[in-house]
């Protein structure tokens, strides 16, 4: 038995644009010219000025509003737990970077505090992210390889190994925070979009795969140079390979040790999140114990003075740093995103490129490696009870404590511990690989972008492979809009609704009616395909090709009629033509095009696509796109405004009122021309 629905009755007269706009009034608007929009831009008052003062430092606005009693024990619990898991997230990065473990501990501390007032996430912990990690040891290694000299860079006088790739770490940092805090300034935040979530899921699992094998070497206990370049990866696993012998068996045991333990418990952290109030904090645990039966760095215990980044290092690795500040944007802005809408408040994509950037150049001036968050440990903070940003400053104190006072403890820490934690850590990234076959159900051109930009990245280097994978992605939005699906669409009996011919039974088509669903803005590179797939759709080939030669026919014989006689109506039978004249039998007289999803369009292409010979209807077109077709004398004789219709029904409508009132037609004048050529 069908089910009974609200029923709802419209009664009012066909509306084409034109008769609609003559019943209606329409607001008038005032277009801002460019000059009114900079007088706009340049004109400051005492309100203009508080709301760039809460936009540029977000944290006057959330903390006037904090509830001390509700939030603050939660905050305090949260940083305590996320301290930890920053602290070693930082030492064991610091190795991605090929850095002293240290300066993980700088990274864990010095971003955080100036995050703190100019970030607009309440969620976020900003820190090391591996990624980012393996991009600057990208750089640090091409710089000052493992082998062989140093790059002529003159800041690296007097300076020994150490000490050369932290100064071209933290320049690559600052430059970076420069291009991000630029990026802001101009308020191009807008960026983001381009690096979809799929491209960015198939580039940090190719950023994990490398983050894997680098860290072999380490669990391995053997010697094996860092590599940068195409096909380094490959070159990378052929050198641990070779050497896999000389593996330090006391290394790898406690490695393997290390990793099955850490992800027992974190798997009990995610089963029990609800009960566990705090997780429970393995890698602490396990890095004291390891610190216990080993040896390893020797750990300075206070910060040294600011200093400087080298102008020559910039100009070595401009090319290098800004992918990375693009990377490090898109992953913050991503996570601060999901939590955002999770606990309902807005971010900022432009004061989020801000606070990176003023966080990144400050935490360089301390000789901090890139920053940006990471997933793992942004959820630690959330499910901990963190409400806001103080428990990231608290888990910066955890930094700066266990760095100033309690740095001495970390001295036995040996890599390959470091080394397990990396690979313990990696579980999230690598597992997106399960991502392909949903992808391909989904959407195939989304999962080629994923498996091409991950492949790229494997194969040519995160640098490369990121540039690889925004090609990939270009050329889907432009086959998506070069390609798109039309279709042509029927009326469903009884309803003013219309929906694709192909997807229903019983639909009402009108005899030598067609209504065309164009998908996607029309311009010059897909005006050719729509044409074609008009043509395709509506079986109007021999009518396109003909038109020409019947329309000169009939102006030719108009010429030799008298001129009382061009009104007497006629009419003719096709199938009475004289055998050897063949003249196309056209069955289609009205073509409805449906502008609904059309967002912009070429004015001159629309113009070539719509001079046909048969009635044209555009329905739904935008108000900004028929204003435009206005200011640019779209219309003439053959072109007018009367084609255009609010709705699919009201063009149908209009057009079976006019077939109805209208059924002579002077075809009989092509067969009596015919007749008398012959």
């Amino acid at each position: 038995m069908a089910t009974l629905r609200t029923q709802y009755v419209v009664n009012r007269p066909i509306y084409s644009e034109d008769s609609f706009a003559e019943d209606f009034e329409k607001v008038s608007r005032k277009h801002k010219t460019i000059l009114g929009h900079l007088k706009d831009y340049v004109t400051w008052d005492s309100k203009r000025a508080k709301n760039l003062a809460l936009r540029l430092l977000p944290i006057i606005g959330w903390l006037r509003t904090y509830r001390l009693r509700e939030w603050l024990p939660g905050d305090v619990v949260s940083g305590i737990s996320t301290g930890l898991v920053s602290i070693m997230q930082g030492l064991a990065f610091s190795l991605l970077a090929e850095l002293p473990p240290i300066y993980g501990l700088y990274t864990a501390f010095f971003p955080m505090l100036t995050y703190f007032f100019f970030g607009t996430s309440r969620h976020i912990s900003v820190g090391s992210f591996p990624v980012l990690s393996l991009m600057v040891g990208a750089v640090v290694l091409r710089l000052v390889p493992n082998e062989g000299d140093p790059a002529n860079i003159s800041a690296f006088q007097g300076l020994n190994k150490t000490e050369q790739r932290v100064l071209v770490a933290y320049s690559v940092t600052f430059l970076m925070g420069i291009f991000q805090l630029a990026m802001g300034i101009f308020q191009v935040g807008f960026i983001v979009v381009y690096l979809s979530d799929t491209l960015v899921s198939g580039f940090t699992t190719a950023a994990a795969v490398h983050i894997l094998v680098s860290q072999l070497k380490f669990v391995l206990g053997i010697d094996v140079k860092g590599m940068t370049g195409v096909f380094s990866i490959i070159r990378t696993l052929e050198k641990i390979f070779t050497g896999i012998t000389g593996t330090n068996i006391c290394d790898l045991v406690m490695s393997i040790v290390i990793m099955v333990v850490v992800f027992l418990v974190k798997i009990v952290n995610d089963k029990y999140i609800a009960k566990l109030k705090v997780p429970i904090p393995i890698e602490a645990i396990m890095t004291v114990i390891a610190c216990g039966v080993s040896y390893g760095f020797d750990f300075q215990n206070k910060f040294g003075p600011p200093s400087a980044p080298s102008v020559e290092v910039f100009q070595e690795s401009a090319l290098e740093a800004f992918p990375i500040a693009i990377v490090g944007f898109a992953v913050g802005f991503s996570v601060a995103k999901v939590y955002a809408i999770k606990h309902d408040y807005t971010i900022d994509g432009n004061q989020e490129l801000i606070a990176f950037g003023i966080s990144n150049m400050f935490g360089a001036s301390f000789r901090s490696f890139a920053a940006s968050t990471a997933l793992s440990r942004t959820a630690v903070q959330e499910s901990s009870g963190g409400k806001t940003q103080v428990a990231g400053l608290i888990s910066a104190m955890m930094a700066m404590i266990v760095t100033v006072a309690l740095g001495f403890l970390l001295q036995p820490l040996p890599t390959s511990v470091l080394g397990a934690l990396v690979i313990v850590n990696l579980k999230g990234m690598l597992m997106q690989f399960r991502e392909i076959p949903y992808l391909w159900r989904k959407d195939k051109p989304d999962c080629v972008v994923w498996v091409g930009t991950c492949l790229a990245s494997i194969l040519l280097g995160l640098d490369l492979g990121l540039a690889v994978g925004l090609g990939v992605e270009l050329l889907t939005v432009v086959f998506r809009t070069q390609f798109p699906r039309c279709s042509i669409l029927a009326n469903i009996p009884g309803t003013d609704l219309y929906k694709d011919r192909k997807d229903y039974l019983h639909m009402y088509e009108p005899k030598g009616v067609k209504i065309f669903r164009i998908p996607s803005p029309i311009f010059f590179a897909n005006i050719d395909f729509f044409r074609e797939k008009l043509v395709e759709a509506v079986c109007m080939t021999h009518k396109f090709s003909n038109t020409n030669y019947i329309r000169s026919m009939i102006q030719y014989f108009m010429l030799q009629m008298p001129t009382d006689n061009k009104e007497i109506p006629f009419q003719v039978d096709w199938n009475e033509l004289p055998a050897n004249i063949i003249v196309p039998r056209v069955d289609i007289h009205s073509l409805i095009l449906d502008f609904s999803a059309v967002s912009f369009l070429d004015i001159s292409a629309l113009k070539e696509f719509i001079r046909i010979d048969v009635n044209v209807y555009i329905v739904s077109c935008d108000v900004y796109i028929q204003e435009k077709l206005h200011s640019c004398m779209f219309f003439d004789n053959e072109i007018k405004t009367s084609m255009f219709f609010p709705t699919l029904h009201d063009a149908l409508l209009d057009m079976l009122e006019k077939t109805r009132n209208d059924r002579v037609f002077w075809s009989s004048l092509i067969l009596q021309l015919l007749n008398t050529k012959l």
